[in-house]
């Protein structure tokens, strides 16, 4: 049986059926549905040729040259789609809902799949979906601190604690400075970004608070959807207020064991900024070693950045508390008696 069903159909009823995506791999890798399996019935070639006979000939000849293309591949088809949906229940989209996803599906039910639901208007659905998503209103509660403040590091201890937490920054594969990228994955697609963070904060207690540290629009190339910016922007933040020792300690031990060139193509993207004389000092005291005057030199830049965003802020929405030590799991238990103290 097949039937065709909204995207939120799918979410509201069928998240535990597993979920193919037919598109061609280079339209899969720009983004997809979280835990969607990925098996192309076009290589990214192959749908470009079926595309450039679609507009330049016909639909009917891009009809044919497509099923030339997968012929071959049926059998292999069937044997993917078993090991993806063993109970032969599936649901299937491509980027539209159209004829790649509709004729996949009815290969499948005419090799004795059970139930085959195929999302109307596909991919593209599902990204309206997650977008406006994003309008809604979230409980949230704004860490904020200078950079060094161990921010993740609390987030992270407010999540042991049982709090319902964000971490953008892990989301994102990168730590939100000229620094953020070191030593870490490739980062996602905007797009898989957008996408991933529809699926973590789709898992949450909407009527709960949910823990997320203040960031800036982009978080190296990837940015936060605009309307979940917004909603960030407006939202109170418990700044932590930790002494810039503390913070340069913190950043050395964080950075310190990471690629050396790296950080110092980190230091020159941000010269401008820092200025001539006090890159060269960066550099030179990279090239010593003197990891804590590393620090001293650019805190001093992405201090001044942060202290530029929170005054944008309403001051009566920004909840100044002093930590005098960095220690997470502390600063988290304070955190969360704080929420209790006020029931917010």
């Amino acid at each position: 049986m097949k039937q065709i069903i909204s995207i939120d159909f799918y979410f509201r009823n069928l998240q535990h059926v597993p979920i193919i995506d037919v598109r061609s791999p280079g339209e899969f890798s720009k983004g997809n549905i979280p835990n969607a399996h990925n098996i192309e019935l076009f290589t990214d070639e192959e749908r470009a040729i079926v595309g450039t006979a679609y507009k330049k000939e016909s639909k009917e000849k891009a009809i044919e040259i497509g099923y030339e293309f997968v012929k071959p591949k049926l059998d292999d088809f069937i044997t993917s789609a078993l090991k993806i949906a063993p109970k032969k229940e599936v649901v299937i989209h491509c980027w539209r809902g159209g004829m790649r996803s509709n004729a996949f599906a009815d290969h499948l039910i005419e090799n004795e799949f059970k139930k085959v639901y195929v999302i109307e208007k596909g991919y593209k659905a599902f990204r309206n979906y997650v977008l406006q998503f994003f309008k809604q209103p979230f409980n949230l509660k704004i860490l904020g601190g200078y950079t060094g403040a161990a921010k993740t590091e609390i987030l992270h201890s407010l999540k042991t604690k049982g709090q319902q937490v964000i971490d953008l920054e892990g989301l994102a594969n990168h730590r939100g400075s000229a620094f953020g990228g070191i030593d870490l994955p490739p980062q996602p697609t905007t797009e898989q970004f957008e996408n991933n963070l529809f699926s973590r904060v789709r898992s949450l207690n909407p009527d709960k608070p949910i823990w997320i540290e203040d960031e800036s629009s982009s978080i190296g190339k990837v940015s936060i959807p605009s309307a979940f910016y917004l909603a960030m922007s407006t939202m109170p933040v418990y700044f932590l207020d930790v002494p810039f020792t503390e913070r340069t300690k913190h950043l050395v031990d964080t950075y310190a064991n990471l690629n050396q060139d790296k950080l110092a193509e980190a230091i020159r993207r941000i010269a401008k900024r820092l200025g001539h004389d006090r890159t060269k000092l960066a550099l030179e005291a990279l090239e010593n070693k003197n990891y804590y005057k590393v620090v001293e030199i650019t805190l001093f830049y992405y201090d001044k950045y942060y202290l530029k965003g929170l005054q944008k802020r309403e001051d009566s929405t920004i909840k100044k508390i002093k930590v005098p030590h960095i220690n997470p799991k502390e600063t988290a238990g304070f955190l969360i008696s704080l929420l209790n103290d006020k029931n917010e």
